[in-house]
């Protein structure tokens, strides 16, 4: 079995984490898909994907910040595998490969949030070593 992790660049690349990303997020189609991941590239997100023989089955959308409350770090902005594949350590080779990331870049942390609905994934989350820290607010901006 073949396993690669790599950053999505090109516009095949990124097109190829649509359908899993699509598990995660309400997604309208392949290209507008495509549209907003070029669009938060220009704010610094890329998308990294894990591939099984050659078949995307987990994605991850992350990028690096610097803020006065944490330093410089990496934050996820998705994480998510196909159903069929989750509770298979795919997911956490993803977010190992996402702290290594942000080791070589320079990151002293690594960041997510995670809706409050989602408890398995807190599990998960728990399991590979991180602690809820905050509580996330927002609302809508008129």
């Amino acid at each position: 079995m073949g396993i690669s992790i790599d950053i999505a660049d090109s516009d095949e690349s990124i097109r190829s984490a649509f359908s899993v990303m699509n598990h995660l997020r309400d997604l309208d189609d392949l290209e507008s898909f495509l549209k907003r991941v070029r669009n938060q590239e220009q704010g610094g997100y890329r998308l990294v994907t894990l591939a099984m023989d050659g078949q995307v089955v987990a994605v991850a959308g992350f990028r690096i910040g610097q803020s006065l409350a944490w330093g410089k770090y990496l934050y996820v902005d998705d994480l998510v595998s196909v159903p069929d594949r989750r509770s298979t350590g795919l997911g956490g080779m993803l977010l190992e490969w996402l702290k290594q990331h942000g080791r070589e870049a320079g990151c002293d942390q690594l960041h997510l949030d995670s809706g409050l609905a989602r408890r398995d994934a807190h599990r998960f989350y728990e399991r590979e070593g991180l602690a809820p820290g905050s509580l996330h607010f927002s609302c809508a901006i008129d």
